[in-house]
C-alpha cells in the first residue's frame, strides 16, 4: 500500500507484482479492494503484469472532498496520470470499469501517449433518463436511513454503498450528481477520437443497459477500437464475470507480445 497527492489530496493505491504495469480503476461507489481484489481481478493479472489499484477520490481509503466539481472526470482522470509520476511510470495499460472506464476514456482524450493499451468495461453513453437518476441516488444518500427511502433504484443505491464501512454518503452523492450527466465517452475523448492509434478495448453486458445500446456507434467513432459483449451479463454481474478476464487477458497478451 502507498499514498501520493494529486489535487492536493492525499490518495491510496496498492501495487504488487513486476513487469509492465497496469493501473486499474475502479467503478462509482466501490473500491479497489471490492472491484478488483475481492472479484480475483489482481490474482488473474498478476502473472501477466505489474498490478497497480488506485482508489479513487471520494471512495475507499482516499479523501473524499465534500466539492461537486471535484468529481469530474477529468479532474478524477488526472490522478491516474499523477499516480504513474509518483510511480515513475511513463506508459502502462489501463483496465476501468464503470467510473474507471469514463476516466478511461478522458485519459485517452488527455494522454493517450501514456498508455500501451485501455481496457474500458461497462461503458456507454448515457440516456436522458439514466443520466437524470444520479438526482434519485444522490436523494437516497442524503436520506436519514434506507427504511426512509421510497424508490427501489435509491435503496438498492444506498444498500449498495453502505456495504463498504469506508463510504461517505455525501462526497458519493456529490461525485454522482457531478458524474452521471458527464456520460458521453466520445465528448471525454474528444475530437481525436476517430484517429485514436492506442488499442482500446471495451467490454459491456449484452442486459447492461443503456450502455450496451453505444457498441456500434462506439466501435465506428473511435480507431483502434474492439468491442467484446459477455451474453446475458448486465452492468453488476459483468464485472465478476470469468468471460470478461479472459478477454481483457487475451487482449492485454495479443499475439503473444509484450509492451516494451
Amino acid at each position: 500500500m502507498g499514498t501520493f497527492y494529486s489535487d492536493n489530496l492525499l490518495l491510496h493505491f496498492d501495487s504488487q507484482g513486476s513487469g509492465h504495469p497496469m493501473v486499474l480503476v475502479h467503478g462509482w461507489g466501490s473500491s479497489s479492494r471490492g472491484n478488483w481484489a475481492d472479484t480475483g481481478w489482481v490474482e488473474a493479472l498478476l502473472p501477466h503484469r505489474r498490478v497497480i489499484c488506485l482508489d479513487c477520490r471520494g471512495h475507499g481509503k482516499s479523501d473524499k472532498p465534500h466539492h461537486k466539481a471535484l468529481y469530474s472526470y477529468a479532474a478524477m482522470s488526472r490522478d491516474v496520470v499523477a499516480l504513474m509520476d509518483h510511480l515513475g511510470i511513463e506508459t502502462a495499460d489501463y483496465l476501468g470499469y464503470s467510473m474507471g472506464a469514463f476516466m478511461g476514456a478522458a485519459l485517452l482524450g488527455s494522454h493517450a501517449d501514456r498508455f500501451s493499451s485501455l481496457v474500458l468495461g461497462g461503458i456507454g453513453m448515457e440516456t436522458e433518463e439514466s443520466a437524470a437518476a444520479c438526482v434519485t441516488i444522490a436523494d437516497a444518500l442524503r436520506a436519514p436511513s434506507v427504511d426512509a427511502i421510497e424508490d427501489p433504484l435509491g435503496r438498492a443505491y444506498r444498500r449498495f454503498v453502505e456495504a463498504d464501512p469506508d463510504s461517505d454518503l455525501e462526497a458519493l452523492a456529490l461525485s454522482a450528481l457531478q458524474m452521471w450527466p458527464e456520460g458521453d465517452p466520445l465528448a471525454l475523448i474528444g475530437a481525436g477520437a476517430a484517429a485514436n492509434t492506442c488499442p482500446v478495448l471495451i467490454v459491456n453486458g449484452t442486459e447492461d443497459l443503456p450502455y450496451a445500446r453505444s457498441n456500434s456507434l462506439l466501435s465506428t467513432s473511435i480507431g483502434n477500437l474492439r468491442i467484446h459483449e459477455i451474453p446475458g451479463a448486465d452492468h453488476l454481474t459483468a464485472v465478476s464475470d470469468p468471460a470478461f478476464k479472459q478477454a481483457v487477458l487475451a487482449f492485454i497478451n495479443r499475439g503473444g507480445e509484450r509492451p516494451q
